[in-house]
């Protein structure tokens, strides 16, 4: 195992979908980029160019396989646990919209009927915690709420703690170690 000062774990969320755009809650639903976010995924090329990765993963949603593709990894290998926080029944609707049955409801404190629970969500990206601190330097492609509990995770905080880290479409965010601490290095760039 590489010691834990040199261990990078680099996340980008997809581009723009119709329903990311609209703040739709979008998991199952296999949506393409947007145009716009064909053009912000393929922005991201030149900077993740400049470094080198020993492992890289996706998301199995074409929205995630086609930001890698852009980004220029279109060999990055599928694994299912990046997918997105499944919603169950509030696929596809909007907080406000869920909020008129279910005041002050937030993926982060309530339950999506029919959906995943944190719990859930926490045991599989636990799983691509300890497969990121197997190498030096990991870049994966995945989803908004996905990518936050991964954050929490790799920071050693429960799952509800990703409601603090605001991810955009399109962005990259770093985390690593100061020593033996795992810590946030870059955010939301």
């Amino acid at each position: 195992m590489v010691s834990g000062v040199h261990r990078e774990l680099w996340i980008v969320r997809h581009g723009e979908t119709e329903w990311s755009r609209d703040g739709r809650h979008t998991s199952t639903t296999d949506l393409p980029l947007t145009d716009v976010g064909e053009e912000t995924a393929t922005s991201l090329a030149p900077r993740l160019a400049e470094v080198s990765f020993d492992l890289v993963l996706t998301s199995p949603r074409q929205r995630a396989r086609r930001t890698a593709e852009l980004a220029g990894f279109p060999d990055a290998v599928v694994d299912d646990d990046l997918a997105e926080w499944a919603y169950g029944d509030y696929e596809g609707i909007t907080t406000d919209e869920i909020r008129e049955t279910v005041p002050g409801w937030s993926v982060w404190t309530h339950e999506s009927p029919g959906g995943e629970t944190a719990d859930e969500v926490s045991a599989r990206l636990d799983r691509i915690v300890d497969r990121a601190r197997e190498h030096d330097r990991t870049l994966v492609f995945a989803h908004g709420h996905s990518l936050r509990v991964l954050t929490a995770r790799w920071l050693e905080q429960p799952a509800d703690e990703g409601r603090f880290f605001r991810l955009d479409t399109s962005t990259v965010s770093v985390l690593g170690f100061e020593r033996e601490t795992p810590v946030l290095l870059k955010w939301n760039s």
